[in-house]
């Protein structure tokens, strides 16, 4: 059925998106005018100009040169006061001569928005590839087709085929469903960030990383099956956004800036949305990103990728870098949520034995040996018990041990291939329960991850066995511009203060790689001057007792043949301070 076109209630908005997407098509062929014309309206508003921020190969700045339809839509689509917004939507209403009328409210307009500077669909022209804006175009004008005839075969076979070179536009990503689901609400389905969540924990839809144009058309066949059933909370593109807004209601946006700099197109971040996502129990990567994670986000996405695929992952690199910080918060990423019964803990030492860890005769209340499954055992039954959820056992220091010793025969089982019946092994010990030798093997939804201090010169590398069925990710010091905001924002530290403190820090870790007995291994990380909670009191204070008691002792450890190697430098840290 073509797409529906409502004269009233709650999502009477969509009437005027959907003119103005089709008055724009009239210009596919020459953008001069309406560009133009764009400009003229923009340069009538105390809004950010987006129109005149371009940058081109020979260093030079101006204005665009050619925009696309998306990007076009964008304008009144960006996290503006609500005025600036209707101003801008009356000023393309004029110019491209829609009937419509503008939406009284905005606040109606439950639909996705973009950042005021980065609301392009496209990147700087220094970077642009000749063709990303015609395939925009051509893939806007698709979606009209597809939208009007979505049973037409053509139509549907037009649309996919002009998809995926769109979505292939640098910087569009996930941008490209918000931009049709502007232009086609009833036909599209926005996969923003919020919708995305929306509909794997409220609709118990699961979306891959990345979706091409065959998986977008199936995924609107599968939505509106579901939206035809009777006890589906929703029925359509509309009311699923709108659902997705309110379920983030709770922590909305924050209002944006009036600033008249121009724009600085920044590619991660697609949407003008919080910085994280607080809903009752769910737990993303956004949330490890706002906790205080200093990678950058496509870096965490990463990690938890390889994690996925590899199944056992170790985090190594110098103290103090958040090994186990970051550890246990990719596993609540894993699961979806913090969820103790679905994320185990457990520190290897030299004193732990395969009988601690995976089964064996341990002391009972009554004086006795009884056969008792280990921790790792217990994560496997759990993961056994419950397949359809995901269980990750987190182990600290995992060169600490003997891993090969400690694991036994599960280290085989621990590959990702290797996660079958088929592959089942019998254990040492009986199973506690029936006493009998039943083979074992470990489910595909229980994940390892381990973390390794390669500053600890009393321990060796993991043996070869264990090292091949791990992913190996190594953490650096983070004390760049992330680490600088935070601490700022979220810790109450002084700037001014947290600049020297940066500098500081960074110095005597270019000191210690160079010294010929350490190296990079045993630089510093940021924890060591990340405060776990908010300052409540002077931060020169709290920076010098950290360096006594914290750094100082380190620096003692590291220099244990060199006292006074170690006092120096810590008194060149705190010199002038």
């Amino acid at each position: 059925m073509p797409e529906a076109r409502p004269q009233a209630g709650p999502f009477a908005w969509t009437e005027f998106y959907q003119e103005v997407a089709e008055k724009l098509l009239d210009y596919r062929g020459d953008r001069a005018p309406l560009l133009e014309q764009l400009r003229q309206v923009a340069s009538e508003l105390p809004v950010v100009n987006d129109l005149e921020g371009d940058r081109f190969s020979d260093g030079s700045r101006g204005p665009l040169r050619d925009i696309d339809p998306f990007t076009v839509m964008g304008t009144f689509n960006r996290t503006l006061k609500a005025e600036n917004r209707q101003a801008m939507a009356a000023g393309l209403k004029r110019i491209l001569g829609v009937g419509t009328p503008v939406p009284p409210d905005f606040d109606a307009v439950q639909a996705p928005l973009l950042h005021p500077h980065n609301s392009w669909f496209f990147v700087f022209a220094k970077d642009r590839r000749e063709g990303d804006i015609d395939a925009l175009w051509k893939a806007f004008a698709a979606a009209r087709d597809f939208a009007a005839s979505p049973d037409g075969p053509s139509a549907r076979a037009r649309f996919i085929a002009a998809y995926d070179p769109a979505k292939q536009v640098r910087s569009v990503k996930w941008k490209l469903s918000i931009g049709l689901y502007w232009a086609h609400p009833w036909k599209f389905p926005s996969l923003d960030k919020w919708s995305r969540s929306y509909l794997k924990h409220g609709l118990g839809v699961s979306l891959p990383t990345q979706i091409d144009g065959a998986g977008y058309v199936e995924l609107i066949g599968q939505l509106e099956r579901l939206f035809a059933r009777d006890n589906c909370p929703v029925h359509s593109f509309p009311e699923m956004c709108a659902e997705a807004w309110r379920w983030n209601e709770e922590d909305p946006p924050p209002p944006p800036p009036d600033d008249p700099e121009g724009r600085t197109p920044a590619e991660p971040d697609q949407l003008a949305e919080p910085q994280h996502e607080r809903r009752s129990g769910f737990y993303g990567v956004d949330d490890i990103v706002y906790d205080g994670c200093f990678l950058e986000r496509p870096e965490v996405e990463s990690l938890l990728e390889r994690l996925r695929s590899k199944k056992n992952l170790i985090l190594q690199g110098p103290p103090g870098t958040g090994k186990t910080w970051l550890a246990r918060r990719l596993a609540y990423a894993l699961v979806g949520r913090r969820d103790p019964s679905r994320v185990r803990a457990v520190q290897f030492h030299p004193n732990l034995s395969y009988e601690d860890f995976v089964r064996g005769y341990r002391p009972s209340g009554e004086g006795r040996l009884a056969l008792v499954d280990g921790v790792f055992m217990q994560v496997v039954r759990a993961a056994h018990d419950d397949p359809e959820s995901d269980f990750v056992l987190v182990v600290e220091e995992i060169n600490r041990g003997n891993p090969a010793q400690i694991f036994g025969e599960l280290l085989t089982l621990l590959e990702a291939d290797k996660r079958s019946p088929e592959e089942a092994l019998e254990l040492s010990y009986p199973d506690p329960e029936n006493g009998s030798h039943s083979p074992v093997h470990l489910p595909p939804n229980l994940y390892v991850i381990g973390t390794m201090n390669l500053a600890d010169r009393s321990l060796a590398l993991v043996d070869l066995a264990l090292r091949r069925r791990f992913a190996f990710a190594e953490l650096e010091p983070q004390l760049g511009t992330r680490w600088l905001e935070w601490i700022v924002e979220h810790r109450n530290v002084d700037r001014e203060l947290a600049r020297d403190i940066q500098s500081r820090v960074q110095a005597l870790n270019e000191t210690i790689e160079d010294d010929e007995s350490l190296g990079p291994q045993f630089r510093l990380g940021h924890s060591y001057v990340t405060p776990a909670e908010p300052l409540v009191g002077d931060t020169k204070e709290w920076f010098e007792r950290v360096a006594r008691t914290e750094i100082g002792p380190q620096l003692d450890e590291y220099s244990f043949d060199s006292p006074k190697t170690a006092s120096e430098r810590l008194e060149d840290l705190l010199k002038g301070w």
